[in-house]
């Protein structure tokens, strides 16, 4: 069988398939498996009853529910769902945009599928555009979602993804951080869009608001839209554990999701931006996928209606996973205690970032280590997408999820810790 480059492309192992598949074979799996590498969220009761009343309600309701799973929505997506987003969050945060602003789409791998390729590679006068992550470590999809495009001189295929090294912060008690190199930090016309996360996936790193501010006037300044990646943040699902607010201006393209809400398998994402951006999204949803589901937007307008989801996302939700990102760090220092190894500050998002100093094989021989014996984590080097060289740091870290089971994470960490330690040891 013959495939197009993009063809090749799809066949081609990645971190992200890699990351699917092993969720996949944790939760097939008749052998005991200890599940740390996935994004999955928590199953959290308080909230999953919650979701469950409301969905009640609706498939209780005839035509709601005929509408929810008959009919087609438009290509911006549920046109209920998106006013009543656009009103609480001017209502909210007292941001000037409208229906026109909102847009919805089959998860935020397909938004940032839709904007990447909508802004990198070839352009009609013939230059050239990235897409530029200010540093990484970053989301492990950025990296396999653009469909390359050669280039006109010399007809090359080029990388689509840029990324700069981050600066490393060395904190007290065996945690350090990072942050954006901004002295380093020139954007020009090669770029189309600037991309962060915040929080990050997968360090937990919250950008503060001074550095984001800078940022926003370096992208500003220099007419490149930056898109903030907020899946896990704000304004929901507020997986969040330090001072942040959000922000949003025309210049800005924010990306949301229900999933870490504990909605994933709605599969709904969000974008709010200028109507240009808007406009854009509608287009390519009509032509990939008609409209976006409805499901997902359906369960969330009622939840918009009464309140319940920023009150669910602030008060059960947020609460919940700083309580299990502490109980998280406390396991990981009293089983590696005596391992050279630092914890990315976790400041959000499901994930502690553990950074092995030195760590005598690649993070990838770990992972299959672990993987035998039935604890799955991630290795760090498919989150360094887009950097150029070689960096021994991206070959020392791991990411592992908290969101599982108490035992689930205890037995996982130690098995993590004896593994390393016998590493270290040979």
């Amino acid at each position: 069988m013959q495939f197009s480059k993009y063809g090749k492309q799809l066949l081609v192992g990645n971190g992200t398939l890699q990351l699917m598949e092993d969720l996949g074979t944790a939760h097939a799996s008749s052998e005991p498996v200890l599940m740390l590498g996935g994004g999955n969220p928590a199953h959290i009761p308080e909230v999953e009853r919650h979701f469950q009343n409301t969905m009640r309600a609706i498939v209780n309701d005839d035509r709601a529910f005929g509408a929810m799973m008959g009919d087609y929505d438009g290509p911006q997506g549920h046109a209920n769902f998106i006013k009543t987003l656009a009103a609480s969050l001017k209502k909210k945060y007292r941001w000037e945009l409208g229906p026109e602003n909102i847009a919805l789409t089959n998860g935020s791998q397909h938004s940032f599928s839709l904007l990447f390729n909508a802004l990198a590679g070839e352009y009609d006068d013939g230059s050239y555009r990235k897409i530029l992550l200010p540093m990484t470590p970053e989301y492990i999809g950025y990296a396999d979602i653009v469909v390359q495009s050669n280039v006109a001189a010399g007809n090359r295929e080029a990388s689509v993804i840029e990324a700069r090294r981050p600066t490393i912060e060395r904190l007290d008690n065996g945690f350090f951080k990072y942050h954006i190199e901004f002295e380093s930090l020139y954007l020009n016309e090669s770029y189309g869009a600037v991309c962060v996360s915040r929080p990050t996936n997968p360090t937990g790193n919250v950008i503060s608001d001074q550095e984001l501010e800078k940022l926003i006037i370096c992208c500003r300044d220099a007419g490149i839209p930056l898109i903030i990646d907020s899946a896990y943040g704000l304004p929901f699902p507020n997986l969040v554990f330090c001072q942040a607010r959000p922000y949003w201006n025309p210049d800005i393209i924010m990306c949301m999701s229900l999933s870490k809400l504990g909605l994933p398998g709605a599969r709904t994402g969000i974008i709010i931006a200028q109507e240009e951006i808007i406009a854009l999204v509608r287009g390519a949803n009509a032509v990939n996928t008609l409209a976006p589901g409805s499901v997902g937007a359906t369960l969330a307008t009622a939840l918009l209606k009464d309140d319940s989801l920023f009150t669910l996302a602030s008060n059960t939700i947020q609460p919940y996973y700083k309580n299990r990102m502490e109980k998280a760090v406390v396991l990981v220092k009293e089983a590696m205690d005596d391992l050279p190894v630092l914890i990315h500050q976790p400041d959000g998002a499901l994930f502690l970032w553990l950074w092995f100093e030195n760590l005598p094989v690649s993070c990838e021989h770990l992972y299959e280590m672990l993987k035998q014996k039935g604890v799955y984590v991630l290795p760090g080097r498919h989150f360094f997408p887009g950097i150029k060289g070689e960096w021994q740091h991206m070959h020392e870290c791991i990411r592992i999820n908290y969101a599982g089971e108490d035992l689930v994470v205890e037995r996982g960490v130690n098995i993590i810790a004896d593994t390393v330690r016998s590493i270290y040891r040979r």
